[in-house]
Formats: structure tokens, sequence, C-alpha cells
């Protein structure tokens, strides 16, 4: 797929950058190239291949839960502007 000069002046405008005559030219090449390395990319047959969520499908090392603090809620509260049982309650922002 070859990009034309007016898209490329196009996209300058678009983005409010100045280009010039020959950044035109090497712009256009080098996303011609680009967009035909996507269309060599899209030929490829993948019927066969298994959608992968991450590229090499490790597992997540997970750790124990272990409680590592002390539980502050009274003191936390105490200090709070208002609670009501066991919750801090703030002031309604959305109506």
């Amino acid at each position: 797929m070859n990009i034309e000069r007016h898209e490329i002046e196009k996209l300058a405008t678009l983005s409010r950058i100045a280009i010039n005559e020959e950044t035109i030219n090497q712009v256009s090449q080098r996303l011609s190239s680009v967009l035909e390395l996507v269309d060599q990319l899209q030929a490829v047959d993948t019927s066969g291949v298994d959608a992968m969520s991450h590229p090499l499908q490790a597992n997540q090392r997970l750790r124990e839960d272990e409680v590592s603090e002390i539980n502050q809620r009274e003191a936390f509260q105490g200090i709070a502007p208002d609670t009501e049982d066991g919750l801090f309650l703030v002031p309604k922002v959305i109506e």
C-alpha cells in the first residue's frame, strides 16, 4: 500500500506539525514499508494457532496471604470525622 502525498500533508496538519518536501517523501516511504509489513502479517494463516494472553505463557508465582500489620481500625476511626457501624462516612459528591 502506498501512502499519497496529500495523506501525509493531512496527517501533518491534524498533528499540528510543520513538514517539508524532503520529510514528506521520507515519511511516505517509511509508512508504506510499515503497511507492507502489516499486509504480510495479515496474510499468514493462523487458523491452527491458539490465542495467548501473554507471549511467554508464564504462571505467576503467588505468595501466601498473610497479615503483616496490626489492626488499627479503631484508632483510624477514632480520628475520622464521621463513622457508622465500622464504616467511614463521606460526603455525597454526585447527586
